[in-house]
């Protein structure tokens, strides 16, 4: 008789292996701006290059966890790496405006 097993056999937390994609991370589908996107968590190990926030517009370094979002029916160029702070926030935050130094602020 082989001893009993105390642990499940999944870890807690893990997901179907049909949400997992090949590059290590979940994928999900979410609501946002009347529209369907793609939602991807990028392990921090998975991540090789700097990207550039567009929540915060600030880098997202190597090595550093994140999400990758895009428009369900977009492309290869239409994903964005966001924090993940910052995708959890994205009801909250305005755009940002880019404007030059001596540009009127109204």
């Amino acid at each position: 008789m082989s001893p009993r097993r105390n642990r499940p056999n999944k870890p807690a937390g893990a997901r179907d292996d049909d949400e997992r994609e090949a590059g290590g991370g979940y994928q999900a589908t979410q609501p946002w701006q009347g529209e369907e996107w793609i939602v991807r968590q990028v392990a921090g190990a998975a991540g090789a290059k700097h990207y550039r926030c567009p929540g915060c517009d600030q880098e997202i370094p190597p090595g550093v966890g994140h999400v990758v979002a895009w428009r369900e029916h977009g492309g290869v160029d239409d994903r964005r790496h966001w924090h993940r702070a910052c995708w959890n926030a994205r009801d909250r935050r305005t755009s940002k405006v880019q404007r030059s130094r001596n540009a009127p602020r109204y």
